[in-house]
């Protein structure tokens, strides 16, 4: 007998990986001119797949005011495991941008994702699947978009859409 699985309920905890990956469906399609993702690598969230690259080009797509900022602990996953984000990346160069946190910063180890400055999902340990995500909340959305720009503020310059060599 296949497990059921829990409804999705907004602005509760919820536990799994297929419910924060199917919560992070939400609230990227719920995006119509910003959304900001800090992780550790992408790794989790199942950033490499089809529907993650559909959902994040169908916003890309929405128009030329469209922002998208990633800051990432570490970008290797990204480049070397994610190419059809690497791909966005190269096409959407300018209203995306993918940054690398320097050492002061890796001692965050929550993520989230931002979507509007009204929308989030937050992953309170980047190891457990325990997350919550709610639509329409300014206050705590404003809250995790302060941590965001301190985050930004500890990042390197951008990872370059194009790769260099001899």
């Amino acid at each position: 007998m296949a497990e059921e699985k829990p409804e999705l309920v907004p602005d509760e905890i919820i536990l799994g990986e297929a419910n924060y990956r199917e919560a992070l469906n939400l609230v990227i399609a719920s995006a119509e001119s910003e959304l900001l993702i800090f992780d550790e690598d992408l790794s989790k969230g199942d950033y490499a797949s089809l529907k993650r690259f559909e959902l994040i080009r169908d916003f890309l797509s929405k128009g030329s005011t469209t922002k998208l900022i990633i800051i990432l602990h570490d970008t290797a996953y990204f480049t070397s495991r994610c190419p059809r984000l690497f791909a966005l990346l190269q096409t959407y160069g300018h209203l995306m941008s993918v940054y690398q946190t320097t050492e002061q910063a890796k001692v965050a180890k929550d993520i989230f994702i931002i979507a509007d400055q009204k929308h989030y999902l937050r992953r309170f340990h980047v190891d457990q699947a325990r997350f919550k995500y709610a639509f329409d909340d300014e206050k705590t959305a404003n809250m995790l978009n302060m941590r965001f720009d301190e985050l930004r503020e500890w990042t390197g310059e951008a990872v370059s859409p194009t790769t260099l060599g001899l």
